[in-house]
């Protein structure tokens, strides 16, 4: 563990590459009750110098995430990388999660698509985390 901030970590080519339009998904590695990884490709926002992900409650990773309290996150685009050990800072449901839902839908969705499927995430129970960098490596060149 460094004694780095996450403002020191996400340097502005980093911020650049993860904020890019359009946006990247990235896969969150967590580990299961019996030690072996769990791996799914995800929704992300970042918000500040913190990652907010989100997803319907009763799914293995979120799980894994709140009895580990930590996560890789691993975006790429073609030959250019970061993989990020995180830390779990938060984790909040209700209207709040409904809104990061919506909010992702829209960011990664045409309108009329972001709509349609925000309408079905409004009857599911969603959760969302805030997940800290702690330590980003990164491959090739990504800006």
């Amino acid at each position: 563990m460094t004694n780095e901030t996450p403002a020191d970590l996400l340097t502005p080519n980093l911020r650049r590459f993860l904020t890019a339009d359009p946006p990247r998904h990235t896969t969150i590695a967590t580990v299961n009750p019996d030690g072996i990884p769990h791996q799914i490709v995800i929704w992300y926002e970042l918000r500040g110098d913190l990652f907010v992900v989100n997803s319907r409650q009763g799914r293995r990773w979120p799980s894994n995430l709140r009895r580990e309290g930590r996560a890789s996150l691993a975006i790429f685009d073609g030959d250019d990388a970061l993989t990020i050990a995180c830390t779990l800072e938060d984790s909040y449901d209700g209207e709040a999660a409904q809104a990061d839902i919506a909010a992702s839908a829209r960011r990664y969705y045409a309108p009329d698509v972001a709509e349609n499927d925000i309408a079905r995430y409004r009857a599911e129970p969603r959760i969302s985390f805030v997940l800290r960098p702690v330590r980003i490596n990164v491959h090739g060149d990504p800006r």
